[in-house]
């Protein structure tokens, strides 16, 4: 599904600001670093927002402030959630890409990830945070199948018509989306594929 104002034109559309969101396990950061490397834009996760080592979580506060930092600036992709955040992240970004994957896909991605880097940091996380089985997390993906989409459904629902709307259902979506990307814009700043942690 594409939809807003760039529709007829969106491969040539200049990315500068890109929210991404889906649910866990859809494949937001991979995503996020491809789409880095492929545009120069500097990649945020939200997990690096959300955990500091040691799989300790930052007070409400402290997230919405380094979300607003993220924001603020020219350029981002930014993966991932705080919904408290996203009215703001949804008014300045320029494209909204949603990972709208089937539950039983995702549930399985997580546990292979689990397996990949158990005992190990993700990419995507913070220092001294290894990957651990924990089956509480199921649980909530599970719990939260619906209602978490149907916050998402809102969410894009509501984004105004200016914006492009990119919704992806599968990998081969995904695939092709990437695909028919090109590879980089002359009008990007110097490319930054590296993922950065805004300074706290």
């Amino acid at each position: 599904m594409l939809r807003g104002k760039a529709f007829a034109n969106w491969r040539e559309a200049l990315m500068k600001r890109v929210m991404i969101v889906g649910q866990p396990g859809s494949g937001k950061s991979t995503l996020a670093r491809e789409l880095g490397s492929r545009t120069g834009l500097p990649v945020f996760h939200i997990d690096h927002i959300h955990w500091t080592s040691g799989w300790i979580e930052r007070s409400r506060e402290e997230k919405t402030r380094l979300c607003q930092e993220v924001h603020a600036r020219e350029e981002w992709i930014f993966e991932g959630g705080h919904s408290a955040t996203w009215p703001e992240r949804l008014a300045r970004c320029d494209t909204l890409i949603w990972l709208d994957v089937p539950i039983h896909v995702r549930v399985w991605r997580v546990f292979l990830r689990s397996l990949q880097y158990r005992g190990r940091t993700r990419p995507d996380l913070p220092d001294g945070c290894p990957e651990q089985f924990d089956w509480s997390f199921y649980r909530w993906i599970w719990n939260t199948r619906i209602s978490s989409r149907a916050q998402i459904e809102r969410l894009v629902a509501g984004a105004p018509g200016d914006k492009v709307i990119i919704r992806l259902q599968s990998a081969s979506e995904i695939r092709m989306f990437l695909t028919r990307l090109p590879e980089s814009s002359g009008t990007l700043s110097s490319c930054r594929a590296k993922p950065l942690v805004p300074r706290r």
